[in-house]
């Protein structure tokens, strides 16, 4: 059976509805108002993916750091800066830092009396942080993880504003995204920026990545959503390769019979 006639049945006999992404927000809202909850809940989402790759290879569990269209929380990160040039450590201090050092910071950090939730560095002292790779692991300064870089500023804005998300449990990602109050249209758009973010981890080749997708806030149940529109356009860069693959071919065919 596809839908339900009466207002009250089995749910395992139905597939379970899904939404599109402004239906679903809209729901939200009107669950909220008809149960007289807090207006500024959470606005949260849950990501399940196929992490399958080919030959019995898969994606490795990952997280990663995203910097929102849209603020939803006053709340900022703890930031530390690594630098041992006294105009760089000012620069930092003036820009949010909560910690700012050089090679002295490293025996506090092992020890764990010193612990803040990202870490940047210049490249100048890269070569000095060794000791610490194995203790900080993938918060270690990188510049695949935006967090090795001369632009101190830009790497504090990042990271102190920016919502942290990583994998559970193998395939999931559980992260809040907005407050239920905010317009539909933002709420919106800081999904979408997560969504197009955790695809960035897949090659498109190997299919979608993303295979089921709800939303809720902090107090109703979940909605599953429908992924149309919502995932990134990948079939007009197939069709450009192919045609650059033909195209390629026909150069070759041209070479050869010349």
């Amino acid at each position: 059976m596809s839908k339900p006639v009466d207002d009250v049945y089995l749910t395992w006999y139905y597939e379970r509805p899904s939404y599109g992404v402004e239906e679903a927000v809209g729901m939200l809202k009107k669950f909220q108002e008809l149960d007289f909850t807090h207006p500024q809940q959470f606005v949260y989402i849950n990501v399940f993916l196929d992490m399958a790759l080919q030959k019995k290879k898969k994606v490795d569990p990952f997280a990663s750091t995203v910097l929102l269209p849209y603020r939803f929380s006053d709340e900022v990160n703890k930031v530390l800066v690594f630098t041992e040039d006294e105009q760089e450590a000012e620069i930092a201090r003036e820009n949010g830092a909560a910690v700012v050092g050089g090679v002295e910071l490293i025996k506090w950090i092992l020890e764990d009396e010193i612990q803040v939730d990202f870490y940047v560095a210049v490249p100048a002292i890269m070569p000095k942080l060794i000791p610490l790779r194995n203790k900080l692991r993938r918060k270690y300064p990188s510049t695949r993880r935006n967090s090795l870089g001369h632009d101190i500023p830009k790497m504090l804005q990042f990271f102190r504003e920016g919502l942290e998300y990583m994998v559970q449990d193998e395939r999931v990602i559980k992260t809040r995204i907005a407050r239920l109050d905010m317009p539909t249209e933002q709420i919106i758009a800081n999904l979408k920026t997560v969504i197009h973010d955790i695809c960035t981890f897949k090659p498109a080749t190997y299919g979608p990545f993303v295979q089921k997708l709800v939303i809720r806030s902090s107090t109703s149940e979940g909605l599953l959503l429908n992924l149309d529109g919502l995932l990134p356009q990948v079939e007009e860069v197939e069709e450009e390769d192919e045609k650059a693959e033909d195209n390629e071919e026909k150069h070759v065919q041209q070479s050869v019979t010349t």
